[in-house]
């Protein structure tokens, strides 16, 4: 029983990892399209 909560626990880590480095690349690709906009003006 202990070794399946580990095992759940440390899956739901790597998720979280996973979804927050998603979400750092689609936050740095909005600050790069802010920044092609900013210099066609």
């Amino acid at each position: 029983m202990r070794d399946i909560l580990i095992l759940l626990v440390l899956a739901a880590i790597a998720v979280g990892c996973n979804t927050v480095q998603g979400m750092g690349k689609d936050i740095k690709q909005g600050g790069e399209a802010l920044e092609r906009m900013g210099s066609k003006r």
